[in-house]
């Protein structure tokens, strides 16, 4: 065989080789299917009842959403649900009379009671669960559990609220949560439904139209629709009715979507910014003296002061300011707050800052005297400082 040949056969052998091994990994590969969890959408982030939402357009109803009642004099009460599942602190006695008005006039009316009853100053920090003169307070502190014609022995499930049916052998489950308890001081409610400790819900009517109280709304978002009777239970309370969820959602500005999806063309908007800056700033002409020492600006002393307080009275003196600043404004959303254990202040907090209470009692917990790192400093001030503007 001449010499020539070599390369050809050399080639031809490769190519026997390659098709050998890609049969073998053929026959060896078997595929299977893979499921792989990105998370929640950018959607589901921004809506924390998004799944409520498309629960019920599945069964029927129109569904929509505000973040503000301006939105009440286009809604026709009769066979209307509004959900107020946001905060309403904030909300006017002119307000609550609108919305009072709008559910006597047939509409149903769905809210979430967000402060504890105060016995000394006989009355809450919830304008509108006062007026329908229902109170809310923790179930630990109750002496008898509510009366549950059921009955509550050897309840299998007594962290569950219960809610009977007429001919139904079985109740529905829903898991609210079963630190707070509803009281009907007036005998108003015409429906409740119970855990085995405690009352999570009550209906009444209003006129032509009925109320609805629960301690929290919690159940019907994106994490806990799916559980127990959740789904059903929201669908059963805004039957046959169109429906509008009143909250608040935060949604990304136009800077951090850019950031997001755009970050080189950012760095180069920033970068063609500061070379124009560049070009402008580039100095003619003789040098300008500096500013006498004897001028200061604003930003200069408060950093002088800032630092004069931390070398004079330490970290804890700074902590303890903020901290300070966090109960004085508590006690003014939420009489009585003193008069609380410290687990119910914890509980309290965790309620109108929605911060879990493991953070809020890491933040509000005295600190050693041993002075803290600077990394671990600037974050217990954060935290403290999400309390604070929280409030």
């Amino acid at each position: 065989m001449s010499r020539p040949a070599w390369p050809a056969m050399l080639g031809v052998l490769i190519a026997v080789l390659l098709g050998t091994l890609s049969v073998y990994l053929y026959l060896k590969a078997t595929p299977y299917p893979a499921e792989i969890d990105h998370g929640p959408s950018p959607e589901a982030q921004a809506n924390p009842y998004l799944a409520a939402e498309h629960f019920l357009r599945q069964q029927g109803l129109a569904v929509s959403h505000s973040n503000s009642l301006d939105i009440l004099p286009s809604l026709e009460p009769h066979q209307h649900s509004l959900l107020l599942l946001g905060d309403r602190y904030n909300m006017t006695p002119r307000q609550i009379d609108q919305v009072l008005n709008w559910t006597r006039a047939g509409g149903r009316l769905l809210f979430v009671a967000q402060s504890l009853w105060d016995e000394k100053t006989g009355q809450s920090n919830d304008l509108l669960l006062d007026r329908v003169q229902l109170h809310q307070s923790l179930s630990k502190n109750l002496k008898d559990p509510p009366d549950n014609e059921h009955g509550s022995d050897n309840d299998p499930y007594p962290k569950l609220t219960k809610l009977y049916l007429e001919n139904e052998d079985a109740p529905a489950y829903a898991s609210f949560d079963t630190a707070f308890h509803l009281e009907d001081p007036k005998n108003l409610a015409q429906a409740w439904a119970n855990s085995a400790k405690a009352t999570h819900m009550m209906q009444l009517n209003h006129g032509l139209g009925s109320i609805i109280v629960v301690t929290d709304a919690d159940l019907w978002k994106n994490p806990a629709i799916d559980e127990y009777d959740n789904a059903w239970l929201l669908w059963y309370l805004t039957a046959d009715t169109s429906v509008t969820l009143l909250y608040d959602t935060d949604h990304d500005n136009l800077w951090t979507l850019l950031l997001r999806y755009f970050p080189q063309a950012l760095i180069a908007l920033i970068a063609l910014i500061g070379l124009v800056f560049w070009h402008f700033g580039v100095r003619h002409g003789p040098l300008q003296e500096p500013a006498p020492k004897a001028r200061r600006q604003l930003q200069e002393h408060l950093r002088a002061s800032a630092d004069f307080m931390l070398r004079r009275n330490g970290q804890q003196s700074l902590l303890q300011a903020l901290q300070q600043d966090i109960l004085r404004r508590v006690r003014h959303r939420h009489p009585g707050f003193d008069q609380l254990g410290v687990t119910d202040q914890w509980l309290v907090l965790a309620r109108l800052t929605g911060q879990p209470t493991r953070a809020i009692s890491h933040a509000m917990t005295p600190r050693p005297k041993q002075r803290l790192s600077s990394a671990e400093f600037s974050r217990q001030v954060a935290h403290l400082q999400t309390l604070r503007n929280a409030l």
